[in-house]
């Protein structure tokens, strides 16, 4: 039983973290968020909820400056300020704008929003166990090797949910007569958008796909509709 003690006390973490997370994301947004009105957009994003036979959409702008979307644990959409500064600003289209709704919707409606919240508890436990196991067998590096193995575990969890949104985008765009095409020149200048060089980086340690694979796999996606 006292062998088993550390495994059922990180399990016992993980679910308290999951709660705690699921508390801090809702305070956080509900703070710091107000609803979209914006007429243009307003006009995109009805067009997806005739698509999906829904009333509307409601998306919300987030106030902070780093370029995001996300979808909340609870289904709400959301679009950074910074993001929709681009869209002010003539760098995005109200197009590619709504291509980011459309992926956050395929989170929502593939119940990623939710799983990821509890990934994340699961993988601080999962954490916790190795650094308890490995570090038995090898004390310095031991937490270290931990880390690496449960962010390789994450970042290949969140890369499957990303293709998957995708695909489930492309699909609602097209059926909404809006098109493919938005998101595919989307994702052309997102390292701009977001000042990185995700590209510089080993994919597998990547939370999101390279560019140039999520535009393969979305023109894949055109070729295999075009064919059927």
């Amino acid at each position: 039983m006292l062998r088993l003690t550390p495994i059922l006390l990180a399990v016992i973490y993980g679910l308290v973290m999951y709660r705690l997370s699921v508390w801090r994301t809702h305070r956080e947004l509900d703070a710091r968020s107000t609803e979209l009105a914006d007429p243009h957009l307003k006009r995109m994003t009805d067009r997806l909820a005739a698509a999906l036979e829904l009333p509307r959409i409601p998306v919300y702008i987030y106030e902070i400056d780093p370029v995001n979307g996300l979808a909340a644990p609870d289904g709400r959409i959301f679009i950074t300020r910074g993001f929709y500064r681009k869209f002010q600003n003539g760098e995005v289209t109200d197009a590619e704008l709504t291509s980011v709704i459309a992926h956050e919707l395929g989170h929502v409606a593939l119940g990623h929003a939710k799983k990821r919240m509890i990934d994340f508890s699961g993988q601080n436990a999962l954490r916790t166990v190795l650094m308890i196991v490995i570090g038995r067998y090898i004390p310095i590096i031991g937490p270290w090797i931990a880390g690496v193995l449960t962010s390789l575990l994450a970042a290949r969890l969140s890369r499957g949910d990303e293709y998957e949104a995708d695909e489930y985008a492309a699909a609602l765009l097209t059926k909404a007569g809006i098109g493919v095409e938005p998101q595919k020149s989307l994702f052309r200048k997102l390292e701009e958008l977001t000042n990185s060089r995700a590209g510089m980086a080993p994919a597998w340690l990547m939370s999101h796909p390279k560019t140039d694979e999520r535009i393969a796999a979305l023109e894949r996606l055109e070729s295999k509709w075009t064919n059927a």
